[in-house]
Order: structure tokens, then C-alpha cells, then sequence
């Protein structure tokens, strides 16, 4: 289903949708069976898993910044310490994801921070697909767009914070 400029009526929340109907952006909605693991839902997607992102909420010192980066890895979060020039970097609490993402379902966060007032990180290995894939804000619907758009509409700031499912400890 092609979405966008008018497209057809979606099931995303008025605050998303909105917000890409007002800027005007080319993206295509994509609804999936219901999944909660980026890989299922790549799978039934057809989707390469590199070009899956996904989203992952951070308090830094005591401001929460939103991460985005493709979905099998994971954050590197000593390494975004040095990046972000932060004392303490932790994962949000789930009661602070319900909070700060009330329009959406918990774990499906689409990575636009300014809906939400919060800057945007990504890592660089996303630059790297022409396209984007990524929960819109329910478990059932994705939104893809190409990366260069999906950059304009957030202006990231791109740095390397990831360490592949290998280099976990």
C-alpha cells in the first residue's frame, strides 16, 4: 500500500501521520502480521534485515535522545558515552517509553524525534541502503522510505555507536 500526499487512510496515529502528510514526505506503509522481532518482520516483509532500523531510547544525563540503527545490532553504549560526551548513558525504563511515546505501542517507536522534542542519532551503517525500514507506531505497520528523506525530514546527527550481535558482551 503506497502512502503519503494524500494516500490512503491509515491505521498509523494522527501525530505521525500528520506530521508526514504536512512535510510532504514519500514514504510507502507497509502492514505486516502482527510481530514484535525485527527479524520476523523482515521475514514476512521481504525486507534485508540491514535495512530494517530500529529504534532505541536513551537517557543521557538527564535528557532522554532517541537512536536509530539497524535492527540485528546493538547499541554500543560505552561507545556512545564518548560520542555523546556523557557521564551516564542507560536504556529508558519502559514506564518512561509509555510516557514519552504516548501515541504509540510500546516497542514501536518511529524514529522521528521531533515529534517528540528528542534529538536523533544514527548510526552511520544505516547511510549505507538506499532505503529505510522501520515500525510506524503500531506492531503491525511499517513505513519505508529512502534514507536520503527520511534525513531531511529528522537532520540526524551520524556517528558509529554500534557493536554487531558478535562483539556483545
Amino acid at each position: 500500500m503506497s502512502a503519503g500526499l494524500g494516500g490512503a487512510t491509515l491505521s498509523i496515529s494522527h501525530t505521525l501521520q500528520d506530521y508526514l502528510d504536512r512535510e510532504y514526505a514519500q514514504y510507502d506503509l507497509l502492514p505486516h502480521p502482527e510481530a514484535f522481532r525485527a527479524a520476523a518482520v523482515a521475514q514476512a516483509l521481504y525486507t534485508q534485515e540491514m535495512e530494517w532500523a530500529k529504534v532505541v531510547i536513551l537517557k543521557m544525563n538527564e535528557r532522554f535522545v532517541m537512536t536509530v540503527l539497524p535492527a540485528r545490532w546493538q547499541v554500543d553504549l560505552h561507545r556512545l558515552r564518548t560520542v555523546l560526551a556523557a557521564h551516564q548513558v542507560r536504556l529508558a525504563t519502559e514506564d518512561e517509553l509509555k510516557d514519552l511515546f504516548p501515541d504509540c505501542e510500546l516497542g514501536a517507536v518511529p524514529p522521528f524525534g521531533v515529534l517528540y522534542g528528542l534529538p536523533v542519532y544514527v548510526d552511520h551503517s544505516l547511510m549505507e541502503d538506499k532505503e529505510i525500514v522501520f515500525e510506524a507506531d503500531t506492531h503491525w505497520e511499517a513505513i519505508r522510505m529512502r534514507y536520503a528523506d527520511f534525513a531531511a525530514l529528522v537532520f540526524p546527527v551520524v556517528a558509529e555507536f554500534h557493536c554487531s550481535p558478535s562483539e556483545v558482551w
